[in-house]
């Protein structure tokens, strides 16, 4: 019943955002709608299953537009890449001493509310290093949330995107053939995914799968709008079903010290993409997308909709997801001694 009122909540929102005209409705009216009735005390929960299964979407999505004149522009991004480990260093910098001074989280907490990661591999790290789990899902979903809501009015405000733009063409005009094969490569990519521990194995298992079979020419759509309207709604129900059965003590706590993080990321990003923009290393608008602390997901349905480069958004996540989840547990035990 729990999964079924989150359901129809992030429905209402997708109708309600559509009546009057809001952007992005099947991502940002699911967010709120649920977000709202989690605040009211209304039980609902995430069905993990099929909000994967939606990601895999979005990697087949992005796995389709690595033709090979696209992948032969990769060499050009190391630049950018390497800015990558420099922000989470500075992310760290400035969010460990926030967390601990500030709000007196203990330092297992106050580390993996920092790290820019995925959600379920901060939740795992932190647990094991003693943190408290259920703070630290409350900041990894503030974060994602206000990133996510905030990014789509600023690519309006200052470069005018157009965010009524369909994420792709319509099911009808997709070869039948290349649905079935869009299936296998988000199935098969998703299962070796897994069988291998991949991090990010929704996306990133049926990206390579797919990628390979553009690469080979037998790819040449991307899943339709509705496949990625669909990932929208459930990955935006997701995110605001994270709040249900939150608490006034929580909400004084742990929401408003990760809105004042929030705060901090926004500044730090616009510092990297000022730089990166200054010395014309990249596009304002893909940039600002690539270094922007939101969830994977979530970066690559706003790429997708205001047509920026995909492949260069998704490497820098790919890349930041990498090094936290490769170095978080090293420098936290560096950190800790320190």
């Amino acid at each position: 019943m729990k999964i079924v009122f989150a359901f129809l909540t992030a429905g209402l929102g997708v109708a309600v955002f559509h009546g009057l005209n809001l952007p992005l409705p099947w991502l940002l009216g699911p967010i709120f709608a649920c977000l709202f009735a989690a605040l009211l005390g209304m039980p609902m929960s995430g069905f993990k299953p099929l909000n994967d299964a939606m990601r895999t979407v979005l990697g087949v999505a992005v796995g389709a537009t690595l033709t090979p004149a696209v992948i032969a522009t990769f060499p050009g991004m190391w630049p950018t890449l390497l800015l990558v480990p420099v922000m989470v260093l500075a992310i760290g910098v400035a969010g460990v001493p926030y967390f601990r001074r500030v709000w007196g989280y203990d330092f297992p907490t106050a580390y993996y509310s920092t790290m820019p990661g995925g959600l379920q591999d901060m939740l795992v790290f932190g647990e094991e290093a003693g943190g408290k789990v259920r703070t630290l899902s409350l900041i990894h979903a503030t974060r994602v949330m206000v990133i996510v809501v905030a990014l789509p009015f600023i690519l309006k405000g200052i470069w005018e995107a157009d965010l009524s733009n369909p994420p792709g063409v319509p099911l009808t005009t997709v070869p039948w053939r290349e649905l079935a094969l869009m299936v296998l490569c988000a199935a098969l990519g998703w299962w070796g995914a897994k069988r291998l521990g991949m991090f990010g194995a929704s996306i990133l298992g049926p990206l390579i799968v797919a990628g390979a079979a553009a690469m080979a020419g037998l790819l040449e759509n991307r899943p339709p709008a509705e496949a990625i309207w669909a990932a929208q709604f459930f990955i935006g129900m997701a995110i605001g079903s994270k709040y249900a059965g939150i608490t006034l003590a929580e909400v004084r706590r742990d929401v408003v010290a990760a809105l004042g993080f929030c705060l901090i990321l926004i500044l730090l990003t616009v510092l990297f993409v000022e730089a990166i923009y200054a010395l014309e290393l990249a596009p304002g608008q893909e940039a600002l997308l690539a270094f922007a602390p939101g969830g994977q997901a979530e970066l690559t349905v706003l790429a997708l909709i205001v047509g920026a480069d995909v492949a260069f958004v998704v490497a820098h996540h790919v890349l930041r997801i990498f090094v936290v989840i490769l170095g978080a547990p090293i420098a936290a035990r560096l950190f800790d001694r320190g």
